[in-house]
């Protein structure tokens, strides 16, 4: 009789050993699983950050080059051509896109297209009576399987005669001040060229 109940007991606690052992083992499975989900979004979140950084940097690439004095490129036509480009999302490479007609240069971590907008005068962010042309630069930022897009509208002065303040662009000096507030080194330095908007496509 005394057997009996030894081996009831000896079974009854190998079986809660077991059970206690199962849910060790779940709760273990459950960490992991949790542990290599926080990797991975970790992993994710720091891809995003560089191909935010990557494309911020390619859309500065492509600023200046619409900056420079001598870059010209033809006006957009109408309709598809002068809208955002919408290969964005999912150009790798330099290279022309007939549909948009953006010619993709690749820098950095990523690639950069041009558009003319063509000129207008009034526009936001630049003093009242000034003709600019507009560029559209839109920059893509790759990091691994991450994409950042970013666009910017960059105004362009179209003479450098064009008055701020009462100061001729390109001929104040050192020390001055333009009525708009920024200072002669700033805008000898781009000839009176600026960023008007800039937003975050993808």
């Amino acid at each position: 009789m005394r057997s009996f109940k030894a081996s009831a007991q000896s079974g009854m606690a190998l079986l809660l050993s077991l059970v206690f052992l199962s849910l060790l083992s779940l709760i273990g499975v459950a960490a992991m699983q949790n542990a290599t989900l926080q990797e991975k979004l970790a992993a994710s979140l720091a891809a995003r950050n560089q191909s935010f950084q990557g494309a911020e940097a390619v859309l500065r690439i492509g600023e200046s080059a619409v900056q420079r004095s001598h870059y010209t490129l033809p006006e957009c036509a109408a309709g598809i051509r002068c809208g955002p480009p919408a290969e964005s999302s999912v150009v790798t490479n330099a290279g022309f896109n007939a549909t948009s007609g953006v010619t993709w240069i690749a820098a950095a971590n990523g690639v950069y297209g041009v558009q003319n907008l063509g000129g207008v005068s009034g526009a936001v962010q630049v003093p009242a009576g000034t003709r600019v042309t507009l560029y559209r630069v839109s920059a893509v930022g790759l990091d691994g399987l991450s994409r950042t897009v970013l666009e910017s509208i960059y105004a362009k002065f179209e003479s450098e005669a064009a008055a701020i303040g009462g100061k001729m662009l390109g001929t104040c000096l050192a020390g001055e001040a333009l009525g708009d507030g920024r200072s002669c080194a700033d805008e000898n330095s781009d000839g009176g060229s600026r960023r008007i908007m800039w937003r975050q496509i993808q």
